[in-house]
Order: C-alpha cells, then structure tokens, then sequence
C-alpha cells in the first residue's frame, strides 16, 4: 500500500555510523564485488532506523542480500544517472515488506497487483509494501497483509522469520526504461497454524491493490522457483506446469468460494516477481520439498529459526 511516510535504508560498515542510501547507490553492490550479485549481511532496527551492515549491532539478523543480475542500479551509466530528475537522484532507498503467508495444509497465498497501479501492475506478488517509520518489520507485514487481503492473523496463531533480502528496481531492466523506484525488500514467512480454507473465509481484498488471488500448492511454487532470471521476456517455464491452478483462487467482491475455484497459471516473469521466487526456496522449508535456492542455511542465523507471533 502506497504511503506518505515511508522507511529509508540506512548502510554501515565496520564502527561507521549508518548512513542513508542514495537512491543511485546499489546496495547490494555496497557488500560485494561488481561483478557479484549477493552478500551476507546483518539488518535489523537500530533506533528505529532500518539498517543494513556488514557487522553485527543489537537486535540485528544475519541473512542473505540479494539483486539480479540485470539490475538496473548496477548498469546504469553516467550519462543515463544524469538523466534522472533531480528530486529523484536525491531519494533513498525504501524499505519495503513481502509476506510468505504458508497455511497449515502448505498452500502459500500470492495476490495479483492491479492494473492500474505504478509499480509492477498486473503482477503476481506475496502482499506487502512499504514500512512506515517507527514500525517493526513483523508490524508492518502484518499491516499490509490486512490493507490488502482482509486478513488479520491472530496473535498465537502463527511463527515466522525473516528469509531473505532482496534489491528490487522499477522498471525492472534498463530496456523498459530508467530507474524510477528502488527498494530494499525484506521477505517475511509467516506459518499459520490454520488451512487455507479457513483463512479463505475472512478474505476481503482490496480492489484498488488486489486484482485475484490464488492458494499455491507446493508443486506449482517449485515451477516458480524454477522460472530463469534474466529473460527479457516471459520467463521459462517448465513442460509439467498446468494451463490452470484447480485450486482456490478469487477475485475482490465474489459471491461464494465455488466462484473462485479455478483461476489461470500466475504469469511468471522473473524481472518482475521481485525477488519470490528465490524467496520461495529456502532449504525446501517453504516448498515441503527437498529444493534448495539462494536463501539456504542464512535465512535466521541465531536464536531459534521461527518466532512465536506475539501473545495476546
């Protein structure tokens, strides 16, 4: 959901106090070679300031940054960065949240973007969105997920933990045009302890964020997961993966769930999944297979690998 107030990233390395990213400024690329597209970092809230660093400070979680290959912060040459208004040169780094929501019988929700939104429209996508200031990352997913599904998750009634970072750019390759967002996107799995059919029940998207929505089950998220980054145009996808999900699937405002039991294939297009499908493979937790991806063995280095959710 779109907001006045948002959370800026803030980079530090070494005793450095951090330090607010500029909006050209790659971040990813602040943690590793050039030629590199990942790095293990520690992030977390410092006096409410989310920060990302290469040292270990209070509060903070060890885990995985990541940006594609393609991205367009890493390409961008003088002459096109110098092409950019100057209020938009002069513009952190958001900070934005995905939430992975896993219901007890494993079936994961994604959302379709609405068409008319100016950033990744049409697009299927884990909710989520901007962290305000002064929020808590688990806060601020949990706030998104309510805007745009209807959804409140009981306190008690769900673990989680942070699983990956992930660089995102809009437009998401220089070939579609110059830089005009760039966040850093915190994806968060949140385990229910109810099925899908019971969450089902109390979702009420909104329609001016939320176009469709679909219950993935594991073998679909393991064709996401397998879709190639990099493909200019719709990504790759694998011979056995169905024309349709025969699976709970809706849309804002229908009448019964009967409606929503079938829906298309999400399109897949990695330069636009925004970094779900690597977050979607993590050590085969999230898939109940035996998958691996980008995110193995970094998703919580620490206390215990899931978080109880808050008591009431």
């Amino acid at each position: 959901m779109e907001s006045l107030g948002r959370g800026l990233v803030r980079l530090a390395k070494g005793s450095a106090r951090p330090e607010r990213a500029g909006f050209l400024q790659s971040i990813t690329g602040h943690f590793c070679g050039s030629h590199e597209d990942e790095a293990t970092v520690c992030c977390g809230l410092d006096q409410n300031q989310f920060v990302i660093s290469d040292s270990e400070f209070p509060g903070s979680t060890r885990i995985l940054l990541k940006r594609p290959s393609f991205c367009p912060i890493k390409h961008l040459e003088e002459r096109q960065a110098a092409a950019l208004p100057e209020a938009l040169r002069g513009r952190g780094v958001d900070v934005g949240v995905a939430v992975i929501l896993q219901s007890v019988d494993r079936r994961v929700l994604l959302t379709r973007r609405a068409k008319n939104l100016s950033i990744f429209p049409n697009i299927w996508v884990p909710p989520g969105g901007h962290m305000e200031p002064d929020e808590q990352l688990l806060e601020a997913g949990l706030r998104e997920l309510q805007e745009e599904t209807g959804l409140r998750l009981e306190p008690g009634g769900f673990s989680w933990r942070m699983l990956g970072l992930w660089e995102s750019v809009y437009p998401p390759m220089l070939s579609r045009g110059l830089p005009r967002r760039h966040h850093v996107v915190v994806y968060l799995l949140l385990l229910s302890t109810e099925s899908h059919q019971q969450l089902q029940t109390r979702i009420k998207a909104d329609e001016s964020e939320v176009s469709a929505y679909a219950w993935l089950e594991p073998h679909i998220l393991e064709c996401v997961a397998a879709v190639e980054d990099g493909a200019e145009t719709t990504g790759r996808v694998p011979s056995h993966l169905p024309t349709a999900i025969d699976s709970l699937c809706g849309r804002p405002g229908q009448a019964s769930e009967t409606e929503a039991s079938l829906c298309s294939v999400p399109r897949l297009e990695p330069a636009t999944l925004t970094g779900a499908n690597l977050a979607w493979k993590p050590r085969g937790a999230l898939l109940g297979t035996g998958t691996e991806g980008p995110f193995r063995g970094v998703s919580c280095i620490g206390p215990a690998p899931c978080s109880p959710s808050p008591s009431a």
